[in-house]
């Protein structure tokens, strides 16, 4: 039996930790495509330019809004043009995905530098492709994870808090999925079995969630940057990642996929998606009453959503939610990561049920 994890060759984080991203990059090359989304680009970059010290030239794109296969051959163009030795990506995790296809194909090392905590994205060999209109189009899986990921708390802090809350969202999905992988021998990102130490970071991401979770959301709101809230932008970053990539995905994913093909979940983050894909994941493998519970709890307690009309879909018919079920249910999808037979109706049914218990226990 052969198993694989994976992981970022470097992981920093902390306080002003951006101050260092000059001196990081120095060690790849002197020559830098700089990939930043718009809030970035309009009000972190005047202060950011200064830390390459004169010693990397960079070439600064701003990101177009989706990753996707029409945005990644415009950077390309542009790298080639400019002669890059390295790709860094700094905003959120579209940004970022872009950033990793780029300089996959540019053959280039890669850094990334989150300014949220809302995805598991940065530190992972795989970009999550969409269509130009924001639907799920494939994943692109990368032969190698960045080379640094930065993670500046001081930046993060300052974002507002829902994208904390839907990064716990997405790290939320880490330990089911992982824990069924695990349990039905299925295999993670890379095609094989994942370690004993993928399950345990899965875990830890799970118990840190609901250990830290509402007083890092608290001190978010706060604008100040606490123990609770490095652990949970820990656990949104690196656990969630290492454990969703080296663990294995499986139903939360799946459904989430299947969400984005109703136009009105596009306005809702990914990591709120992927809570609901969550919550219907524990009906559709028969989890306890006592873990609904818990999980449920948790995401009224920070805030994540526990109904499909917190997602957009208050007025979905069963018609579109079954188109939903059947897109989560697609060939080759990870929802067959789950034991047991999984059919597009099971998941339809699993969604209701789940929105069924979330407005029960808002009295609605």
């Amino acid at each position: 039996m052969i198993t694989t994890s994976i992981f970022p060759g470097r992981y920093v984080q902390g306080y002003d930790a951006l101050k260092h991203l000059g001196e990081e990059s120095l060690r790849f090359g002197s020559k830098a495509l700089l990939l930043a989304d718009p809030l970035v680009y309009e009000k972190i970059l005047p202060e950011l330019l200064p830390v390459f010290d004169g010693k990397v030239a960079v070439q600064v794109e701003k990101f177009g809004g989706e990753c996707s296969d029409e945005e990644i051959e415009r950077l390309q163009v542009v790298g080639k043009t400019f002669g890059a030795e390295v790709v860094i990506g700094i905003g959120g995790g579209k940004t970022l995905d872009t950033a990793k296809a780029v300089a996959y194909f540019l053959k280039l090392p890669l850094m990334i530098a989150p300014t949220i905590a809302s995805t598991d994205a940065p530190c992972s060999a795989l970009s999550v492709i969409y269509t130009p209109d924001g639907q799920f189009k494939r994943y692109l899986f990368l032969p190698a994870n960045p080379n640094v990921v930065l993670v500046d708390t001081r930046i993060i802090v300052g974002a507002p808090a829902r994208f904390l809350v839907s990064g716990m969202g997405d790290a939320l999905a880490t330990w089911f999925e992982a824990e069924s992988c695990r349990i039905k021998r299925a295999p993670n990102m890379t095609g094989r079995l994942g370690s004993m130490t993928a399950y345990a970071l899965a875990r830890l991401c799970y118990e840190t969630l609901l250990d830290y979770g509402v007083q890092a959301v608290t001190a978010n709101r706060a604008g100040v940057v606490t123990d609770a809230f490095e652990k949970v932008v820990e656990a949104n970053t690196l656990l969630s990642g290492l454990g969703f990539e080296s663990g294995g995905l499986a139903a939360a994913h799946a459904i989430h996929n299947g969400l984005t093909a109703l136009e009105p979940t596009h306005h809702y983050f990914h990591g709120e998606k992927v809570a609901i894909g969550t919550l219907a994941s524990l009906f559709l493998t028969g989890k306890s009453p006592e873990m609904i519970d818990e999980v449920f709890t948790f995401c009224e307690a920070v805030g994540l959503p526990t109904t499909l009309a917190e997602i957009g879909l208050a007025e979905v018919s069963d018609e579109d939610l079954m188109r939903a079920a059947e897109k989560a249910c697609a060939p080759g999808e990870t929802i067959y990561n789950e034991l047991g037979e999984i059919t597009p109706q099971a998941v339809f049914m699993a969604l209701k049920a789940a929105d069924a218990e979330g407005r029960r226990r808002k009295g609605k």
